[in-house]
């Protein structure tokens, strides 16, 4: 399986950490999460980050030090860095950008706003990243394109059936209940009966049996759906 972005998020508000950690897990990514300056630098050498989105005030060392250093060392000069701040002045956002920073996004801001403008960075500067394929055994998925493969034939998805497997395909071989599919795929306010999850899991299925492909869905009685692996391999 093809490794996720590694995304390091400097936030000294721990509810806002945690959400920005919850939304970007949910969109494939892997997360960090440091709450000061001088963490941020430890996780950022340790880890080699892909992206951060970095808090402009933070105890320790303040985000535009923080830029300041990590543009600075030879590790981490070419990752995309994303501002994240109150601070609106026209001054500021010349000086965030100055540093060293790609990008700049002021508080209060819209989660899907935050999540389009970290996919523009990837694809601007580390394209690579924004290909962002999936592989889990003979599937293949194309997040971007929306397009999956299964042994290198086309599996033609609907759009409901592709955020299903996208997200059976992040976790494979977990199990998910009906409602916590539900709340990863359809969101939590939004009211879905648990049985549509057994229809759409239904259609995913015949969609995936191409050629002399095995079922990769695996049912648990009493508990929820997951992606065999195995099955996926063979």
């Amino acid at each position: 399986m093809a490794k996720a972005p590694h995304v390091l998020v400097v936030e000294d508000e721990e509810a806002l950490g945690q959400l920005l950690k919850y939304n970007l897990e949910k969109e494939g990514y892997r997360v960090s999460l440091a709450t000061d300056g001088e963490e941020a630098m430890v996780i950022a050498d340790e880890t080699g980050p892909d992206l951060v989105i970095l808090d402009w005030m933070l105890p320790k060392a303040p985000g535009i030090e923080v830029c300041r250093r990590l543009r600075a060392k030879q590790e981490t000069r070419n990752t995309p860095i994303v501002m994240l701040t109150a601070r609106s002045e026209e001054t500021d956002r010349v000086r965030g950008l100055d540093i060293g920073a790609d990008d700049y996004i002021t508080k209060p801001f819209a989660m899907s706003e935050l999540l389009a403008r970290l996919r523009a960075v990837m694809r601007r500067i580390r394209p690579g990243l924004a290909d962002d394929k999936i592989t889990c055994g003979d599937i293949v998925m194309d997040r971007v394109s929306h397009r999956v493969k299964r042994d290198g034939k086309e599996v033609h998805l609907g759009p409901t059936e592709f955020r299903i497997l996208d997200h059976l395909m992040q976790h494979p071989g977990r199990v998910f209940s009906r409602e916590q599919l539900l709340d990863a795929v359809w969101g939590s306010d939004v009211y879905v009966e648990a049985r549509t999850v057994d229809v759409h899991i239904g259609r995913l299925r015949k969609a995936l049996m191409v050629g002399d492909g095995a079922d990769p869905i695996r049912t648990v009685r009493s508990a929820g759906y997951a992606l065999d692996t195995e099955t996926a391999a063979a």
